[in-house]
């Protein structure tokens, strides 16, 4: 059995697309950042504990076999020396969006998605990783800033914009896994299931699925 322990539609729809059949167990776990804990190691360590804490709440009450996947995504501003510097999570509200979306307009900015796969063997596996990929904004005016958020798209949106969306028509280039930056690189999390139950994803595939009706 396959858990995703994330409430995230856009992850759900992810792997529904790439064929793998799962049951969501969300995880409740406290996010707050560790002093000066680096961006890509935050974003694993929360999937990792996200990941841990759904396995262990599921080992408690059934003793079947199972694995659970989490992630957590960062939208990371870079700094003055071009590391990566500032995350922007959800926004707070609309002003929190604008100014958002103002830092990152004109800018290349980074998509950090912590991954994480534990299998619930005694001991329970776990194997993590990070997926990065770099977008690039168009300058946008502030007009053209309210006006997005005004359609209410950046509002639950970690950077305050969707790829898959509105955001779409500012984004000339990106660099790395485009599902990376929607919420979920599949590639990697495919490979760190398989490398976490060491069972061929081939067997996880539901073929009562049709990607044409996603």
């Amino acid at each position: 059995m396959l858990i995703l322990a994330s409430a995230s539609p856009r992850r759900r729809e992810l792997l529904m697309q790439a064929g793998l059949e799962f049951v969501v167990e969300p995880a409740d776990i406290d996010e707050t950042p560790l002093p000066d804990e680096a961006a890509a190691a935050y974003v694993q360590r929360l999937a990792t504990e996200k990941a841990q804490a759904v396995c262990a709440a599921r080992r408690a009450r059934a003793s079947d076999p199972f694995t659970v996947l989490a992630a957590d995504t960062a939208v990371v501003l870079p700094d003055a020396l071009g590391e990566p510097g500032t995350i922007l999570g959800k926004p707070a509200d609309a002003a929190d969006a604008e100014r958002m979306l103002a830092l990152l307009a004109g800018r290349t900015h980074a998509v950090m998605t912590g991954i994480a796969a534990v299998h619930s063997g005694r001991p329970s596996r776990t194997v993590a990783d990070v997926e990065i990929t770099q977008v690039t904004f168009n300058p946008m005016t502030p007009e053209e800033i309210a006006a997005y958020v005004a359609t209410g798209e950046p509002l639950d949106k970690a950077g305050a914009y969707a790829i898959q969306g509105y955001a779409a028509r500012w984004i000339p280039r990106i660099d790395g896994d485009y599902f990376n930056v929607v919420g979920l690189p599949i590639a990697r999390s495919i490979a760190l299931l398989a490398e976490a139950d060491q069972e061929p994803v081939a067997d996880r595939l539901d073929n009562s699925i049709n990607p044409k009706e996603l």
